[in-house]
C-alpha cells in the first residue's frame, strides 16, 4: 500500500454568503471577526493564538486519527464497538451525571469528545501493541523460551484459608493467619514423616484441605501450567516448576486463596519453540508495555514517520519537537 503524505496545517475555513464581501484589515489580510470602530480581528491572528496555545494537541490527534483509521482500517468497527459499550457503562454508573463525571475527571468538555478518545485509544493500543512486538528479537524469544517455558505439571493441593472476620481487627487477622501457617506446617512435618508421600499427601488433604472442589480427589489440580488456572495461583504455579517429579514444597506458598502444600506428581515434555513462539513473544511484548513508560510515545513517532509526516509550520514543527521530548525525557524519569 502506498503511504500517504501527511502535511499538518491549520485552516481556518471562511463560509459567506453569495455576494457579501469579506472586510478586510488595511494591510489586507481577511477579518474573522469585526467590532465598532472599525476594530477586526484577522484570520492570521486568530490562526497565530491558536498555534500558540492549541494547535499542536488538536493537530496531533487529527493526524494520529487519520493514519491509525488507515493502518487499523479493519479494526474501526471492533474500536466504534468498545467505544459505545465503554460509553453505555459509563451512562449506567453516572446516569444524568455522566457529563459532570467527565468533566470532573477528564480533560473533556463533552461527552461525544470522550466516546472519541476511547475510540482512538483502541486503535493507539493497536499501534503500541505491534510496536512492541517489532522490538523483541528473536534471540529474546529463544532465552525466554530456554529459562520460562514448561512442560504442563500434575500437581496436587492442600489449601488453608485463614479464618477471619471481615469486621475482625488487625490483631485477630494476625492470630487467625498464624493458626492457618501452623497449620501448613503440621502438614508439611507430617510429610516430612511419610515413607509414601502420595498416599500420605492424598490422606492430608481430604483431612485439611480448604478446597472443596479437590480435596476428595486427594487434592489434584490436574496438569496445569501458566494461564491454565486464574492469575490466583500463578505462586503456586511458580513454586510447582522449581519441584522435581515427586517433591512436595517443605515452604509455606501464600496465594490469594491462602497458604498451600504441593506436592508435584509429573510433568510432560514443553512444547516445541516453533508452536508456542507467538504467544512468547505476546509475553515479552507485555512485558515491555508494562515497563517502558515511554513505549506510547515512541510507538506514535514511529507510526508518524512511517506515514511521513511532516509539518510545514516551522513554530509547529518546533513545538512538537519539544512536545516528543518532553514526552520522552518526563517518562523515562518516572
Amino acid at each position: 500500500m502506498k503511504k500517504k503524505v501527511i502535511v499538518l496545517g491549520l485552516c481556518t475555513l471562511l463560509v459567506c454568503g453569495c455576494g457579501k464581501t469579506i472586510p478586510t484589515l488595511s494591510n489586507g489580510e481577511e477579518a474573522v471577526v469585526t467590532l465598532s470602530n472599525d476594530v477586526k480581528i484577522s484570520v492570521d491572528e486568530l490562526y497565530n493564538d491558536l498555534k500558540s496555545n492549541y494547535a499542536l494537541d488538536s493537530l496531533i490527534n487529527m493526524v494520529d486519527k487519520k493514519i491509525l483509521e488507515d493502518k487499523y482500517k479493519d479494526n474501526i468497527e471492533s474500536a466504534n464497538d468498545y467505544a459505545d459499550s465503554t460509553m453505555k457503562s459509563l451512562e449506567e454508573n453516572y446516569g444524568d451525571d455522566l457529563l459532570t463525571a467527565i468533566q470532573s475527571y477528564t480533560s473533556y468538555s463533552t461527552v461525544e469528545a470522550y466516546k472519541n478518545y476511547v475510540y482512538i485509544s483502541y486503535l493507539q493500543n493497536l499501534a503500541i501493541e505491534d510496536y512492541a512486538k517489532n522490538q523483541i528479537t528473536d534471540k529474546e524469544m529463544n532465552e525466554y523460551y530456554e529459562k520460562n517455558i514448561y512442560g504442563d505439571v500434575l500437581v496436587d493441593h492442600i489449601l488453608i484459608t485463614p479464618n477471619v472476620a471481615e469486621d475482625a481487627s488487625d490483631e485477630d487477622k494476625t492470630k487467625a493467619e498464624d493458626e492457618a501457617k501452623e497449620k501448613i506446617n503440621t502438614i508439611i512435618a507430617k510429610l516430612k514423616e511419610s515413607d509414601n508421600v502420595k498416599d500420605t499427601f492424598t490422606e492430608l488433604a481430604k483431612e485439611y484441605s480448604e478446597d472443596e472442589s479437590t480435596k476428595e480427589d486427594g487434592g489434584s489440580l490436574g496438569y496445569i501450567n501458566d494461564g491454565t488456572l486464574s492469575s490466583s495461583y500463578d505462586e503456586l504455579i511458580k513454586a510447582a516448576f522449581q519441584l522435581k517429579n515427586g517433591e512436595f514444597s517443605t515452604e509455606i506458598i501464600t496465594t490469594e486463596l491462602g497458604y498451600h502444600v504441593i506436592l508435584r506428581e509429573d510433568q510432560k515434555e514443553k512444547a516445541a519453540f516453533d508452536d508456542v513462539k507467538d504467544s512468547v513473544k505476546q509475553k515479552l511484548a507485555d512485558n515491555l508495555m508494562s515497563e517502558d513508560a515511554t513505549i506510547n510515545t515512541k510507538a506514535m513517532q514511529e507510526l508518524r514517520k512511517e506515514y511521513e509526516f511532516n509539518i510545514v509550520d516551522s513554530d509547529l514543527q518546533s513545538q512538537y519537537a519539544k512536545y516528543i521530548q518532553s514526552a520522552l525525557s518526563q517518562k523515562s524519569e518516572n
